[in-house]
């Protein structure tokens, strides 16, 4: 199935440019924003299965234009596409909720493939900054004192979120575990519901904290 996507970034340039180059690719550029305010305002209409997002979009914050849609659309994935590689920033990204960051050097091939495998919940980095994520998700999964008891999972829900947390996707989880792709979402969205959690990436920082990823 074609990925639905908005464009959202403050260059008028560069925003078209990259719908236009989507497009071209065969991706369904159903919207594109100029602001937070904007994408927050249409995401919830048009429901893009990926959100490719800025982060520097003038006045305002393209964190807080993913905060604001994750809150709103939990399903739909938010890919940032910045011309920052601070760690800072990919950081804060991750936290309001993004599922992946690249930096706008990359090429439009290595863009087309990221936003699809976005949308198949993979999440995607630029080469040099999935260390940089792996290494703080483990440098926090020191647990406090007193933190409440972890939500108990199955025995089946455990298997599928080691295997989310290796990239893998729906459909591969099902092929491995003989179970269909559909089965397959059925646990991971149950599991985001006892965990609490939003979105695969956050998935993945949970089963790097309890020590269920390689």
């Amino acid at each position: 199935m074609t990925v639905t996507v908005m464009v959202v970034d403050d260059h008028p340039i560069w925003r078209e440019g990259v719908a236009r180059d989507l497009g071209e690719r065969g991706l369904d550029v159903v919207a594109t924003a100029a602001d937070a305010g904007a994408a927050v305002r249409i995401a919830p209409a048009v429901r893009p299965q990926v959100v490719l997002m800025d982060l520097n979009l003038g006045e305002t914050s393209g964190v807080e234009a993913i905060t604001g849609i994750v809150a709103k659309l939990p399903e739909t994935r938010i890919l940032v596409l910045s011309a920052s590689g601070e760690h800072a920033d990919v950081l804060e990204a991750l936290k309001a909720g993004a599922t992946g960051y690249l930096v706008k050097s990359a090429s439009v091939e290595e863009l087309v493939d990221a936003v699809q495998r976005t949308a198949e919940g993979v999440p995607v980095f630029t080469p040099g900054l999935a260390g940089l994520v792996l290494g703080e998700y483990r440098r926090l999964a020191q647990t406090p004192a007193g933190e409440p008891a972890v939500p108990a999972l199955t025995d089946r829900e455990t298997e599928v979120l080691r295997l989310v947390a290796k990239g893998l996707t729906a459909r591969q989880i099902g092929e491995r575990l003989v179970v269909s792709h559909r089965t397959v979402e059925s646990h991971v969205q149950n599991t985001l519901r006892k965990l609490q959690l939003h979105n695969r990436s956050q998935l993945v920082r949970y089963a790097i904290e309890q020590g269920l990823a390689e």
